[in-house]
């Protein structure tokens, strides 16, 4: 019934045009022929930002009331054999169209007999769950062998005396250069977490809008999405240090640079050690209460990342006023801009 085929329509012409990505600029509305027959799933299924809206023939039949996934069956709008118009529509950015497929189902045996003469197959383990599971366990190996080799590094970060006060910003792994190596398997062992938490609550939902600039991304490509997200991680937590510099150095403001930086480093590493306590959430709850645990999931990235601001505005009020505007100018553009862009790309899309 559907097909990756999409349509626009020319205004001058008069007429619908098939959609090439790389040629068209973004439309709010594509167009695609539709039937239904005795053989084929009435139902489709796909990832919706909030108002998003489908049409067949001009009529409405379907206005998603939030940003998720949506399977919707529509044979009763449908006469068989009938072509209808499926019109999909946004008012503010072109509909996710690479998520509109018809969802597969179990095929079935007609006959009773063959039914009783065959053993069911047994379910294969779900690909994106098992992925998701070998680098849970992966993270898992990588702070266990941290905690082994680098045990007062370690206790720096994520134990509670030493993650309250301000003294220990001078302590363990943070009076280390961020080149050393513990410092690099620290942050690899906060992006891998990360990005799986990312990539588990948008897997099912849809693409990250700045992982659709780079490339289109399935679900075959959960791999590749994993590692791709925990070297971006990886390379801002690594590239913060330097637009500090680059900032401060422009603002006048150097000296304060490397404590910021340093709690910024504390808190991030700190609180993502509750992130593989998130996943396993997930992994448990997600087939019964997928909802439930998607908001919890994006509270936590959003709480995880707005504290760390919130703390590292705290510890630079501490040592140095904040009474000064150019001071607070340098925090929100060091701090807050960041912000909101990582929860535009990584919550609100």
């Amino acid at each position: 019934m559907l097909s990756s085929d999409w349509l626009i329509f020319k205004v001058k012409q008069n007429k619908l045009v098939p959609y090439l990505p790389e040629f068209h600029e973004e439309r709010q509305a594509l167009y695609q022929w539709v039937t239904l027959d005795k053989f084929t799933n009435p139902k489709i299924e796909f990832a919706a930002r909030e108002e998003l809206c489908l049409f067949l023939d001009n009529r409405l039949v379907f206005v998603a009331d939030s940003t998720a996934r949506y399977t919707i069956d529509l044979s009763p709008f449908m006469k068989p054999g009938k072509k209808y118009l499926l019109s999909v529509w946004h008012p503010d950015q072109q509909p996710n169209y690479p998520s509109f497929k018809v969802p597969q189902q179990p095929i079935t045996s007609i006959n009773s007999k063959a039914v009783a003469a065959f053993r069911p197959i047994p379910k294969q383990p779900d690909s994106h769950r098992s992925a998701l599971i070998f680098f849970m366990v992966v993270v898992g190996l990588i702070y266990g062998a941290l905690r082994m080799t680098f045990y007062s590094d370690f206790a720096s970060i994520f134990r509670w005396s030493s993650f309250t006060k301000l003294s220990t910003l001078e302590e363990g792994l943070l009076a280390k250069p961020i080149g050393n190596w513990s410092s690099i398997l620290f942050v690899l062992a906060f992006a891998l977490s990360f990005a799986l938490l990312i990539v588990a609550i948008h897997t099912n939902l849809e693409d990250l809008a700045l992982l659709n600039q780079l490339f289109t991304a399935t679900q075959a490509d959960l791999i590749s999405k994993i590692l791709l997200y925990s070297l971006m991680i990886f390379l801002f937590v690594l590239f913060k240090y330097l637009f500090l510099r680059l900032m401060g150095f422009i603002f006048g403001v150097g000296e304060m640079v490397l404590s910021q930086y340093r709690e910024f480093l504390r808190t991030l590493l700190g609180m993502g050690l509750f992130l593989p306590f998130v996943l396993l959430l997930y992994l448990g709850l997600w087939s019964s209460k997928p909802q439930v645990v998607y908001w919890i999931a994006n509270v936590s990235i959003t709480a995880l990342l707005v504290f760390t601001v919130v703390r590292t505005f705290h510890t630079v009020s501490k040592k140095y006023s904040l009474k000064n505007l150019h001071l607070f100018s340098y925090l929100c553009a060091t701090e807050v801009i960041p912000l909101m862009i990582l929860l535009k790309l990584i919550v609100f899309v």
